[in-house]
């Protein structure tokens, strides 16, 4: 072969079969996934996020309705914490849209009568915070979609 075919001749093709064998024939062990799939899932207390509980007060709150606007009042971001205790007492922290809100003697009687229904609650408490005060930026994407404002 002259230098020149020598220079055009295609390097040899890199097979599998050609690769050295690796020094231990034992299958490779998944240990990655071993800790992972071991793991039995963790059970959320009743009344933490996640919970039976509260999920099915925030679910009672869903279905309350500001009067004025066509949106829950949970979505709205007038509900600023639920806080249940072991033995089933639900305290909501909520605001109003503002101090001179028409249903503000109303709502708060309305949301402790409805979640204190809900099965397993012992007692349910609303109270009501000026601090810090509601703004449209409070509002959940589906709220803020079901007014317009995307």
């Amino acid at each position: 072969m002259t230098p020149d075919e020598q220079q055009l001749a295609k390097p040899p093709r890199a097979r599998v079969s050609d690769a050295p064998l690796p020094e231990s024939e034992a299958p490779r062990e998944k240990d990655y996934l071993a800790g992972f799939l071991a793991q039995k899932p963790v059970e959320q207390s009743a009344g933490e996020p996640g919970g039976e509980m509260y999920d099915a007060v925030i679910e009672a709150l869903k279905d309350i309705f500001d009067p004025e606007i066509p949106v829950n009042i949970y979505d709205l971001g007038l509900i600023y914490g639920v806080d249940i205790t072991p033995d089933a007492d639900v305290a909501i922290t909520m605001t109003l849209t503002t101090p001179h809100c028409p249903v503000a003697e109303t709502m708060p009687g309305e949301i402790e009568l409805r979640v204190g229904n809900l099965p397993g609650v012992r007692d349910a408490q609303v109270n009501v915070t000026w601090d810090p005060p509601w703004d449209p930026s409070k509002m959940s994407d589906e709220a803020r979609l079901e007014l317009g404002m995307l």
